[in-house]
């Protein structure tokens, strides 16, 4: 498998990034595996999903952060559970933690948003994870697309764990407004769901159509990411993209 490229900028002022995409499960598994899968990926953004939401959940949420060479962006209790790492790389420019709707008898969802800049790319970033119910994630998918089309920025990201397979429509809607990075690029494994017999695909991330995609799986066999830490750290696989984000006009 090729590697993918490192991060850097380019001399347009463009710059090259790599993005993580990760549900740790309230990291209630193998912490220390997670850090190591996180650290050999070398991202310059984590979409996190299932960010510890109850006592201390800060205190945890950053402990991971500083065990991956990271630092907390936003999200976690605030936005029902997504949250974005970023690295020392990241410039902020504003963060923004949304909850969804909330219908009865069914789970809070929210979304973690921010607009960052590295070097001269401005980038607007949203981690989503998406409701186990039918209508509620079909409905979810545009509220995040209505949100993204809101930032103001003319690049953004999204990322998360949709709860669907690709042919589901709340992916699907997704997919149409934005582009399947898995799709455009396909590099590694495909199936992020679950670690023990994986065979689903419903973890990952989306682009706006300037962004130029240069690969997106989950990273097996990826220098430094051992198999075993994979199966340890949670209960999905995590995907990996490398996008090059041009510079603001």
């Amino acid at each position: 498998m090729e590697p993918l490229p490192n991060s850097r900028t380019e001399p347009d002022g463009s710059a090259l990034l790599r993005v993580l995409s990760y549900n740790v499960r309230s990291l209630r598994d193998d912490t220390a595996a997670l850090a190591r899968v996180i650290t050999a990926c070398a991202p310059d953004l984590v979409l996190v999903q299932e960010a510890p939401r109850f006592f201390r959940w800060r205190k945890k949420l950053a402990k991971l952060a500083a065990a991956s060479g990271l630092m907390i962006l936003t999200g976690g209790a605030t936005a029902a559970g997504p949250a974005i790492l970023c690295s020392l790389r990241a410039t902020v420019e504003r963060t923004e933690d949304v909850l969804l709707p909330l219908t009865p008898g069914l789970h809070r969802r929210g979304l973690a948003t921010a607009v960052v800049r590295f070097a001269g790319a401005r980038l607007g970033v949203v981690s989503c994870h998406l409701s186990l119910d039918r209508d509620e994630r079909y409905d979810q998918s545009g509220m995040l697309l209505d949100r993204l089309a809101g930032m103001g920025v003319e690049h953004a990201i999204a990322g998360g764990d949709l709860n669907e397979r690709p042919d589901g429509p709340a992916f699907a809607r997704i997919a149409a407004g934005l582009r399947d990075c898995r799709a455009v690029a396909p590099w590694g494994a495909e199936y992020t769901w679950t670690p023990g017999d994986p065979h689903q695909r419903i973890d990952a991330v989306f682009a706006t159509p300037g962004i130029e995609v240069l690969g997106c799986g989950v990273p097996v066999g990826h220098l430094g990411v051992h198999d075993s830490d994979l199966r340890a750290a949670t209960d999905h696989f995590p995907v990996l993209a490398a996008l090059r984000v041009p510079a603001a006009k």
